[in-house]
């Protein structure tokens, strides 16, 4: 029985040492939410200046962006992998949530347009 126990508590250990981590980061408008996503905690809350709002992430972590805008606009998004590739998406920021894609170390978002080019 010991040795059961023993076996599960190393078990369990060991998955939660691989597990990642989500951060979820709220948009409304110019104002940035940060939050835990398991226990709805604010960990900060800032206003969003800049052309682009950078968020970086550890290797293996998942990203939820929420985008709440009062009314349809779009939002650049700048995507950096680990091997230093990038993607640029154009996404839709009226009551949507994107996750980032898997090898993510790195998120730009852009302020709220009504039209970006592509």
């Amino acid at each position: 029985m010991k040795k059961l126990t023993l076996s599960v508590g190393l078990l369990m250990g060991i998955l939660s040492a691989n597990a990642q981590d989500t951060t979820c980061t709220y948009f409304v408008g110019k104002r940035v939410i940060e939050f835990n996503y398991y226990t709805n905690e604010i960990l900060y809350e800032k206003v969003h200046n800049s052309k682009y709002y950078e968020i970086n992430l550890s290797y293996g972590d998942v990203l939820c962006l929420d985008f709440s805008d009062e009314k349809p606009r779009t939002r650049k998004v700048l995507t950096t992998f680990f091997d230093g590739s990038t993607r640029e998406d154009i996404l839709n920021s009226e009551d949507n949530v994107y996750f980032s894609p898997r090898g993510t170390v790195k998120v730009q978002v852009g302020k709220p347009r009504f039209f970006n080019k592509l």
